[in-house]
Parts: structure tokens; C-alpha cells; sequence
């Protein structure tokens, strides 16, 4: 026989699973739409495909090319002849609106 106990550990190791299942196919639709992105080239027709792209933006694109510092490049302290440039991060924050019944922003 089994018990309450028993069931309710079945049902919710079983619903567990489906949400973790769930979750792993979607992250696998992403990688897999990130795998097979068009590989662009840098050089003068960028701009203007990014222009023609649906909302200026090009979801998912892989882009080859060279680049060159603002400044100085960066040099490997372990693998001599390795050099690197640090990409320009923007921050952009979003505005917190107080939440007076939750007391929270």
C-alpha cells in the first residue's frame, strides 16, 4: 500500500521534473538559435544592414572582424603575444517606483 506521505513526494518529484524539464528545452532552443546566428563580417555594409534590420537590431549575430583599441591594447601577463581590448559596457537602470503596500521598491 501507499502511504499520503508517499504520493505527495511522487507528485511533486514528478511536477519538479516537468518544470526542470521545461526549463532545459527552453535554455536548448536559445543556445541552439545562438549556434546557428550568422556569422557578419566588420566593414562598411554593417551599418546598413542594421538600418534595414526590423527594429535597427539584429537578434543573434556573430561578428568577425578586427579591432582595434581606443587606446593601448591589453597584454597577457601568462601567454606572451596575447593581446586583448575591453568592450564599452552601457548600464542602463530602470526607474524603482516605491511600492507602499508591499513596502518594497
Amino acid at each position: 500500500s501507499i502511504t499520503p506521505g508517499e504520493l505527495l513526494c511522487l507528485g511533486s518529484s514528478l511536477a519538479f521534473s516537468g518544470l526542470f524539464y521545461y526549463l532545459y528545452k527552453r535554455k536548448a532552443r536559445v543556445v541552439a538559435r545562438i549556434q546557428e546566428a550568422p556569422k557578419l563580417q566588420v566593414d562598411d555594409s554593417l551599418p546598413a544592414m542594421v538600418s534595414a534590420a526590423e527594429g535597427r537590431c539584429l537578434p543573434y549575430v556573430a561578428l568577425e572582424g578586427i579591432v582595434l583599441p581606443a587606446q593601448a591594447a591589453l597584454t597577457s601577463h601568462y601567454h606572451e603575444g596575447l593581446q586583448g581590448v575591453i568592450q564599452k559596457l552601457l548600464l542602463k537602470e530602470h526607474r524603482l517606483i516605491w511600492n507602499s503596500l508591499a513596502r518594497s521598491w
